[in-house]
């Protein structure tokens, strides 16, 4: 069975035994998406250069997906879109292979994850606590190890607030640099179609397939002089109240790029926490009249059967703004535009909390417009000032994922990725069983945000037997002279994940160092020496897939 079918089946087990329906509000059918990467491993046969061959994506129920209905979270809303947006298109000319489209805050109205008819979307690590929204089933997919890559979209921060309440990477492009065809809008002079992924490399290479030539002057930026990278945050008073530990892991990331070697200096935040403020309290909130408001008064009139309350009220309510009030909010948010670009002019990157807390369900429930509001008060702003933002994890506060964005200005998102990269030293594993792709564990590295970097072979120094183990999996032994060259999978992680997968590797894995055919040496997956009582050798396999293929 090929590599991209294997996956494909795996995705859908894994759904199955996660258990969260919420997540979803279309899956294609198994057969289809099998059919579809048969094809795939035809095209590869043939010498095709499919970058992303064999990835598993999934797209934000308000981006179209030929085959499936677009529904924007509204199922009466539904419409059969002809073609896939060019967002999804191009990822699947590159290789992707579609699952499904997932639940959102309908009419991409929220960052919370709740509203919606298919249910809340549940944390991924924590189901008493909310997902983030809008962008909640794609980000929860990702973090679940169900797909590798997931389409959201960003107007208030729907592609950041997602991955730091999941533990995964969100990048919001510069406006313009997706295509935002076939996508329901929210705010469509400002929306931005987003990607979620486990890792920044993967996002990374994600938006650049997905990316266009700028469809607008490139802005005349400032001559970087050179030396370290330059990062700007906030006084501590100006980040307002913040979830108990989470100053602390802020506080952690700063000295991290500072001892990375970034230069801190501070700026005034203010200018952007009082634009923050107008997206949904002034008259910007009448675009999301404009994108769906006619409807939504007429399913009212209808009975409104599949509305959500809360939605409802912000679009209604925004249909009543009068035009002098978008006038006078145009002008006044052009004044903190510019002053918000003086303070990050010496600066290469804003670095904040991406929120300033993370809320259970019962709380959003509770006050849900309260809940809402305080989860923008770093991300609203970036898009009505046309900047570009990175979300990455930065460790943990009370036992959950804690995030961070990097901010800068249009057109500087290769810079932010490079900048975050300070944030996620990595370091490299070994496996050789069934940690590897594929394997029954290899969702574990999934989970921990681990990307394969490459497939090589021991050096000639190695035995490898099978053990006695649920699941069944092989013990790799340093027998020097006498031995031979194993299979093995490299896979990069964070330096923080190789620890927590150290603290709960079962006996009779140990970690150990292992010495690769190129003469350097990795933590690898070894075992203690008394599991190899009766357990069979099987070094002259070459390899634990090459032993299961016979067996």
């Amino acid at each position: 069975m090929s590599r991209t079918l294997t996956r494909v089946r795996a995705a859908y087990a894994r759904i199955e035994a996660t258990a969260r329906p919420e997540i979803w509000i279309d899956l294609r059918p198994q057969e289809e998406v099998e059919a579809e990467a048969r094809t795939l491993d035809e095209r590869l046969a043939r010498g095709e250069h499919l970058p992303l061959a064999g990835r598993l994506l999934a797209a934000k129920g308000n981006i179209d997906v030929a085959g499936l209905p677009t529904t924007a979270g509204c199922p009466a809303y539904a419409y059969q879109p002809a073609a896939d947006a060019p967002a999804v298109a191009r990822l699947r000319a590159a290789g992707a292979l579609v699952l499904g489209t997932t639940n959102l805050d309908q009419f991409a109205t929220g960052l919370v994850g709740t509203r919606s008819p298919h249910g809340a979307v549940r944390n991924a690590h924590d189901p008493a606590r909310v997902s983030g929204g809008s962008s909640a089933g794609s980000a929860v997919a990702v973090a679940l190890g169900i797909v590798d890559l997931a389409l959201g979209t960003d107007t208030a921060g729907s592609g950041r607030v997602p991955a730091a309440f999941n533990g995964i990477v969100g990048i919001k492009p510069t406006r313009g640099l997706v295509p935002t065809e076939g996508v329901v809008p929210a705010c469509a002079s400002i929306d931005c179609v987003t990607v979620f992924a486990r890792t920044l490399p993967e996002a990374e290479q994600a938006l650049a397939h997905m990316a266009s030539p700028p469809d607008r002057a490139l802005p005349s930026l400032p001559a970087r002089t050179p030396g370290p990278w330059r990062v700007a945050i906030p006084p501590r008073e100006q980040l307002g109240e913040l979830d108990e530990g989470w100053a602390e892991a802020y506080e952690a990331a700063v000295r991290q790029v500072r001892a990375a070697g970034a230069e801190v200096r501070t700026l005034d935040l203010t200018p952007f926490t009082e634009a923050a403020a107008m997206l949904y309290q002034g008259a910007f909130v009448a675009e999301r009249y404009t994108a769906v408001g006619h409807f939504v008064d007429k399913l009212l009139a209808e009975g409104g059967e599949g509305l959500d309350p809360t939605v409802t009220g912000i679009i209604t309510r925004a249909r009543d703004i009068p035009a002098h009030q978008l006038y006078t909010d145009t002008e006044h948010l052009t004044a903190l535009r510019t002053r918000a670009l003086a303070e990050l002019a010496d600066a290469d990157a804003l670095l904040l909390p991406t929120t300033p807390g993370h809320p259970t369900l019962a709380e959003v429930a509770a006050d849900p417009l309260g809940a809402n509001a305080r989860l923008g008060r770093f991300t609203n702003s970036t898009n009505l000032f046309d900047l570009a933002a990175v979300a990455v994890p930065a460790g943990q506060a009370g036992g959950l994922p804690f995030g961070v964005m990097l901010i800068g200005p249009a057109f500087t998102d290769e810079r932010l990725a490079r900048i975050a990269e300070l944030l996620h030293p990595h370091t490299q594993l070994a496996v050789v069983g069934a940690h590897l792709s594929d394997q029954p564990l290899n969702p574990q590295l999934l989970a921990l945000g681990a990307v394969l970097d490459r497939t090589t072979t021991t050096a000639p120094a190695y035995h490898l037997h099978a053990l006695r183990t649920t699941p069944p999996k092989p013990g790799l032994v340093h027998v020097g002279d006498g031995g031979t060259e194993i299979e093995v999978e490299i896979w990069r992680l964070p330096a923080e994940g190789l620890g927590r997968l150290l603290t709960s590797l079962p006996r009779p894995m140990t970690l150990g160092s292992v010495q690769l055919t190129d003469g350097s040496s990795v933590p690898a997956f070894l075992c203690e020496p008394s599991a190899l009582e009766n357990a069979e050798n099987i070094t002259q396999h070459g390899g634990w897939r090459s032993y299961l293929n016979k067996h």
